[in-house]
């Protein structure tokens, strides 16, 4: 693939990516940085099973960047409570699992990083569903499984 190539693909992802978060509601935010961090983890591992050790490495960064500076930043300890405390030393061990992954080429760290984030997405999505609207009862055990793991 040429650099024309890639840096058309970039922009195009870019302009995708900015243009989901402009109407976005918080609650989608929070959804879309789950779904960033769990394809950085994904693009990781792909890097880490080909030994392409900078993009690894860089992928990584980018999901570890996305649970600190994104979910992790946007608690509130002291109106969150116990559950916000909780999330915040949960999202703490993830990012010391992926600097082991990486300094270890561990995938299955990487999968255990994003088994949990997924266990997570699929609670915050429960939660987000309209009063009225059924929530399955396989969501409502993936909630509280990603509470009682907190």
């Amino acid at each position: 693939m040429s650099a024309a190539s890639q840096y058309a693909i970039k922009a195009y992802a870019k302009v995708g990516i900015e243009t989901g978060t402009t109407g976005a509601s918080s609650h989608q935010l929070v959804l879309m940085l789950f779904e960033g961090a769990m394809l950085a983890i994904s693009d990781a591992r792909n890097h880490m099973l080909r030994a392409e050790t900078a993009a690894k490495g860089k992928a990584i960064s980018k999901a570890i960047a996305i649970i600190n500076d994104g979910l992790q930043a946007s608690l509130d300890l002291k109106v969150g409570g116990p559950l916000a405390q909780n999330l915040h030393a949960l999202y703490e061990y993830m990012g010391n699992r992926l600097l082991f992954a990486n300094l270890k080429n561990e995938t299955a760290v990487l999968d255990e990083v994003k088994h949990l984030l997924a266990e997570l997405k699929e609670a915050w999505e429960a939660i987000g569903k309209p009063r009225g609207q059924a929530v399955a009862p396989d969501q409502q055990r993936a909630a509280m499984s990603a509470y009682n793991r907190v």
